[in-house]
């Protein structure tokens, strides 16, 4: 395979050039890694590296996250502090954050910008009166980060570094320096706005731009601006980020930029010479002319789109490995993406037996943040799953698309982590070429509904906040229309104002729509239901579907169909879950996915906390699953289709054609007339999931507005 790959012509610093030009303050640092024979440091692909591609190594040299192995005492670990690119312009990042209440700082992959600088927070007293708070848009990185942080403060996870995820709290009242998902601090803005338990807020990743962290920069830049004017505690902002677009973030922050050098390691990048039809076939060809080619210890990363094409390749490798190759080491093959149990995900950062390579199929999860031990060469397919929605038909595309190039750089750098690597692309350099510059917003790409009642209920309103990138009008009204048909707004065409149940609603870390159905549950005595399965809906696919026992899958999911359809297949779950005792055993013999369940569980505690804070009647149903289904029409009345003669459906609202999805208890058997849905979204074709039988009289019961807006009559 190599001989379809030639190395690049241009510098991957070529798309920051008119930053630099534009006020990015390069920051300097004393070169402390190895030399080339004339003894000075070059560069490789433009970027500033140590060593050459022909520099030999036995080992990991200057890892930002070492392996197990490195960290056997404080001496290496500092050796390997003081060896990170950051550590030698310390003092001119405290000058600049001193002089600056907002500091933007674009550092390389490797520079250990994420680790250090909070260190050095903390070493020059600015958390003094009140924590440094470091955002993560994942929570598997919030997590690694604060573990190889609190090792390097030879302090134990909880006491002076700690993390808070989503139902997880490793603090404690002498936490100085706390790792959080993006979107919990936006839930803590929620109740102060001013975020008076922080004296420095560091917005970490800030080029992957999700929702939660493009609403916290306008929250910050506004925190930071009433903190002013009330005379308190000046709020310090750190953005930091490997890709982000300096010029755009500049402007916006009224501040310049500061360049940060910091792979340690050179990458070789090698392109394919010709376009590839077949990515996943040319993935998989790469790979196995890596494994006959390097020395086993060279672990790989290869990059692809989504679960199923992780686990089915993981599949192909195992069984490859097995009968053609001779004479190699063995493989450990890991994958690695958001659904997979925490514990299982951790298992990829372990290092393989003597003798054996370590692969690794992860999807963009591994882009950023996290540091694979081991690493040395980087498959990248160049493709990603990226989810769009359209606010004028109400669907969520769900396509494999193009990476940006950013997305691209930030990929190869993952080979130099370690040690001098190698990154294979699967496409063009003229393809490269082609892609887009920087990522879409998720923000101008998303149902933005949740973000605009969480800003309504911080008392602002979403067309004039201060967005970086701000939605599309069309976005912004259907939000709005949305958020009145359900209650929680009026006057949404001229000054929206938040109504009492809006209030509520937003009490709720839930999309509006989920929120409304536990508002309404007491009224259909299913309290007890509703929390239990909006709580699995919130919530990753709880069903395991495995490709070598797709069979025996299906049966054991079987045991809990309900003949109504999917939401109350999945409460049957959940409620059998909730009895057993030995859930990992449980789980496993019934193909269900333990860590998305417990996860589930863990929601359902959350909100029967703010059941009860709200002081609703907690109640149940019993076996009278009609209740459940009436209620579900409260909140997802839009979401209600109609079985057609070429047994297609149509959906009411938006006059979508659609199937029904091939996960659902109704796929291929009864196909009822009149059905209510979670999401429609569109793969290859449109489809309804989740969806559950409904009778049409039950619509003008239930919600007699619906019809009438609609101007339809649904007759049983």
């Amino acid at each position: 395979m190599e001989s379809k790959y030639t190395l690049p012509s241009k510098s991957p610093l070529k798309s920051i050039g008119s930053a630099v030009r534009n006020g990015i303050i390069p920051l300097k640092r004393k070169f402390q890694g190895p030399e080339n024979s004339n003894g000075k440091m070059f560069k490789a692909n433009g970027v500033s590296l140590a060593g050459g591609a022909n520099n030999k190594t036995n080992g990991p040299q200057h890892p930002n996250q070492p392996t197990a192995k490195q960290i056997t005492s404080k001496m290496q670990m500092e050796q390997q502090r003081q060896a990170l690119p950051v550590t030698g312009c310390r003092k001119r990042l405290i000058q600049e954050i001193y002089k600056s209440d907002t500091l933007l700082i674009m550092g390389e992959t490797g520079s250990g910008k994420t680790t250090q600088i909070p260190q050095f927070l903390l070493a020059a007293g600015l958390c003094n009166k009140g924590m440094i708070a470091v955002t993560q848009p994942r929570r598997v990185a919030a997590i690694t980060v604060a573990k190889r942080v609190a090792q390097e403060q030879h302090s134990q996870l909880g006491e002076t570094v700690g993390y808070t995820v989503r139902f997880e709290d490793c603090t404690s009242a002498r936490t100085r320096i706390r790792f959080m998902t993006d979107g919990f601090l936006l839930r803590e803005a929620l109740a102060d706005r001013l975020l008076r338990n922080y004296a420095v807020i560091m917005l970490d990743e800030a080029h992957e731009r999700t929702v939660s962290t493009d609403v916290l920069f306008g929250i910050v830049k506004e925190a930071q601006r009433q903190r002013r004017l009330r005379s308190l505690l000046p709020l310090k902002v750190i953005v930091t980020s490997a890709t982000m677009d300096i010029d755009h973030f500049g402007r916006y922050f009224g501040v310049k930029g500061m360049y940060l050098e910091g792979r340690t390691h050179p990458v070789r990048v090698m392109h394919a010479k010709e376009s590839q039809s077949d990515y996943l076939h040319a993935t998989l060809v790469t790979l196995f002319d890596i494994h006959r080619n390097t020395p086993s210890n060279h672990d790989v990363l290869i990059f692809l789109t989504g679960q199923e094409e992780i686990e089915a390749m993981a599949q192909q490798i195992r069984q490859i490995a097995k009968t053609n190759i001779n004479n190699v080491a063995s493989v450990r093959v890991f994958p690695l993406y958001a659904q997979l149990p925490q514990n299982k995900q951790l298992e990829c950062f372990l290092p393989a037996p003597a003798n054996a390579r370590k692969i690794v199929l992860a999807t963009n999860i591994a882009e950023t943040s996290v540091t694979i031990p081991g690493v040395r060469c980087v498959i990248d397919s160049g493709f990603v799953k990226r989810r769009i929605y359209s606010p004028s038909t109400g669907l969520d595309v769900l396509r494999v698309v193009r990476i940006s190039q950013a997305q691209s750089w930030q990929r190869c750098g993952r080979a130099g982590r370690d040690a001098p690597g190698t990154c294979y692309r699967t496409y063009t350099q003229e393809e490269m070429n082609a892609f887009e510059k920087m990522p879409k917003p998720e923000i101008l790409r998303s149902n933005i509904c949740s973000t605009v009642l969480q800003l309504l209920a911080l008392g602002i309103d979403c067309k004039s906040f201060d967005f970086l990138d701000r939605p599309s009008p069309e976005a912004m009204e259907t939000a709005y229309q949305k958020l009145e048909s359900l209650g929680a707004v009026r006057n949404a065409s001229t000054v929206p104002e938040l109504t009492p149940l809006g209030r509520q609603m937003a009490q709720f870390p839930l999309d509006p729509q989920y929120s409304k159905l536990l508002l309404a549950a007491p009224q259909f005595s299913c309290m007890e239901e509703m929390l239990s399965l909006v709580a699995v809906l919130s919530g990753d696919n709880v069903f395991v579907s495995s490709v070598e026992k797709r069979e025996h899958a299906n049966l054991a999911h079987a045991k809990f169909h309900s003949k109504y359809g999917d939401h109350l297949t999945l409460l049957n779950v959940f409620s059998a879950f909730q009895k057993t005792e030995k859930i990992k055993l449980w789980c496993h013999d019934n193909f269900l996915n333990t860590r998305n369940l417990s996860y589930a569980r863990d929601v359902r505690k959350q909100l029967l906390e703010v059941v009860e804070r709200l002081a609703l009647q907690i109640n149940s149903c019993g076996n009278n699953y009609d209740q459940v289904r009436k209620c579900l029409l409260v909140g997802l009345f839009d979401n209600i289709a109609e079985l057609q003669r070429d047994n297609f459906y149509m959906t009411i609202t938006g006059r979508q054609r659609a199937k029904i999805h091939p996960s659902s208890v109704f796929h291929g058997k009864y196909r009822p007339e009149y059905i209510i849905f979670s999401e429609i979204v569109l793969t290859e074709r449109n489809f309804l999931r989740q969806v559950t039988e409904i009778s049409p009289e039950w619509v003008a019961e239930v919600v007699p507005h619906f019809t009438h807006l609609n101007r339809i009559k649904l007759s049983s």
